[in-house]
């Protein structure tokens, strides 16, 4: 069931953390696709030496950025984990200089700066003889040779050895939910190499909520989670809860070839785009092997929080806004409906424009400033309810860096009319 702190978050920090930071390769996929031998992948182990973490410190910047929550790699699909566990030797603990449980670290640093503690975990494992001992749903032998990572690659069955994978995550989950303070959000990936019957997803998700009963689920669970999570290209519609995870350049971990980054200001734009939809936005960074943070990924995070911070009040707990055909840049709602939030990307020429707000209004200011802006409507049909279209005057507003957020005080629940419009029969 999804939770209110979730829905009111809007921003969370995704932190992939691995030893694929080490050699400039991306995380799993690299050995998997065949861009680096799996024995070269694993010779990373070797230089994950996490020396430089500071959880703390990470959890101050997060805040600083304005994120309410983070989502930190617990376990990739290599099958290297972050933390103690009793299911495996291949753990940082054990196999790198890092010599310790770093998910009890980042966890203890989290809830103590009160931030919401996600965990990121793969439900598949390319590195475990057991995961690869059955076939996906519907795909034959002949059909998986190639796949040696995720079947059997032409040989024959054990699924006695995948009872025994899937025996193995929950007892990785037991671990993780009872080990480290209260975890509030789980982000499971890999689904879907196997169906929801062959990860007896239904029981899974019941045994979860048995360890943990609230907590939030995301869903790559073969149907079985409680939000949606596009990746990478922003929905530009929306019918429930989501959230849109992102990279800050092309690379999910560290990789320090790849500087095609994206501006603080492309970043504000998708935020704002993501919450004027009612979702979350859950940003990357990909942390050294050191554990120290790379500077341009600490400039995008401090450019980010400028802008929560000075417009919270839009941000935190709002709601969907506008449909795009009432206002065109983008929106959100207070949870009462009175207070309506408009973002403004680009110095205004004279006006900025919505269409079919039915509500009387009470103010309209600049929220960081608190400047107040005149305003008329145009088209009005009162008699009908209509306000008709109303025209924000907007010329010489001080413009913000990034976006200008103006917020419309209403003097009732927001009202928005939907007509298509009718010929004017009567005037008063």
């Amino acid at each position: 069931m999804i939770q209110d702190w979730f829905l009111d978050a809007k921003l969370g920090i995704f932190i992939h953390w691995g030893i694929y930071s080490v050699a400039d390769v991306s995380e799993s996929w690299s050995f998997h696709n065949g861009a680096i031998s799996y024995e070269d992948y694993m010779k990373q182990c070797e230089g994950f030496t996490a020396e430089h973490f500071d959880a703390n410190a990470w959890a101050q910047l997060f805040k600083r950025a304005g994120a309410r929550y983070a989502v930190l790699t617990s376990k990739h699909h290599d099958g290297v984990c972050l933390f103690d566990t009793a299911e495996t030797d291949l753990s940082v603990v054990k196999c790198c200089p890092a010599g310790r449980d770093l998910i009890r670290e980042y966890s203890s640093a989290m809830q103590a700066a009160e931030l919401r503690c996600g965990l990121y975990f793969s439900l598949i494992d390319w590195s475990d003889p057991r995961y690869r001992s059955v076939y996906p749903a519907g795909v034959s032998p002949d059909d998986s040779r190639a796949d040696i990572y995720g079947s059997p690659a032409g040989g024959p069955e054990d699924p006695q050895a995948f009872e025994a994978f899937l025996a193995s995550n929950r007892s990785q989950m037991r671990e993780l939910l009872t080990n480290y303070g209260t975890i509030d959000l789980l982000w499971f990936d890999g689904d879907w190499e196997r169906s929801a019957e062959q990860w007896k997803m239904a029981e899974f998700r019941d045994y979860l909520h048995r360890l943990n009963p609230a907590i939030v689920l995301n869903s790559r669970m073969q149907g079985y989670g409680d939000y949606a999570t596009p990746e990478q290209g922003l929905p530009l519609e929306a019918s429930g809860p989501f959230e849109f995870c992102t990279t800050m350049n092309q690379s999910w971990g560290y990789r320090p070839s790849d500087d095609d980054y994206k501006s603080p200001a492309m970043l504000v734009r998708m935020f704002c785009d993501c919450i004027s939809l009612g979702g979350n936005m859950l940003l990357d960074i990909g942390p050294k092997p050191d554990g120290t943070i790379d500077a341009p990924q600490v400039e995008r995070l401090e450019a980010m929080g400028d802008f929560v911070h000075a417009n919270s009040e839009a941000i935190y707990a709002s709601r969907r806004g506008l449909d795009r055909i009432h206002y065109g840049e983008g929106s959100t709602l207070s949870k009462d409906g009175r207070n309506l939030y408009l973002f403004v990307f680009d110095s205004p020429a004279e006006m900025v424009c919505v269409r079919g707000l039915a509500s009387a209004i009470d103010s309209i200011t600049v929220l960081r400033t608190g400047e107040r802006l005149n305003y008329q409507f145009t088209g009005a049909v009162p008699w009908q309810g209509i306000q008709g279209t109303l025209w924000i005057e907007a010329k010489g507003l001080t413009i913000e860096d990034h976006c200008t957020v103006i917020k419309i005080a209403l003097a009732e629940p927001i009202k928005i009319h939907h007509g298509h419009g009718s010929a004017i029969t009567y005037n008063p």
